[in-house]
């Protein structure tokens, strides 16, 4: 698809063909890709981190989050 038009005439026609269906919007294909490439990196991420840190920063990291659990429960 083409840049945007600048007249603001074409562009409200574009909007509105964009909404109802007529014209395919490039820039959410665009948004989607970007997601699906977030969502990768965040799922091997903490594997990552967990295989760089050693077994006693895992522990330490484990033992915080743990006392956050139970300190969220009794409030």
């Amino acid at each position: 698809m083409p840049r945007r038009p600048r007249d603001p005439n074409q562009l409200a026609k574009l909007v509105v063909d964009i909404a109802i269906g007529e014209v395919e919007d490039s820039a959410s294909g665009i948004k989607k890709l970007g997601r699906r490439k977030g969502r990768a990196g965040g799922l091997k991420g903490g594997k990552a981190r967990a295989k760089s840190l050693t077994p006693e920063e895992r522990t330490d990291i484990a033992r915080i989050a743990a006392t956050a659990r139970w300190k969220k429960g009794k409030s």
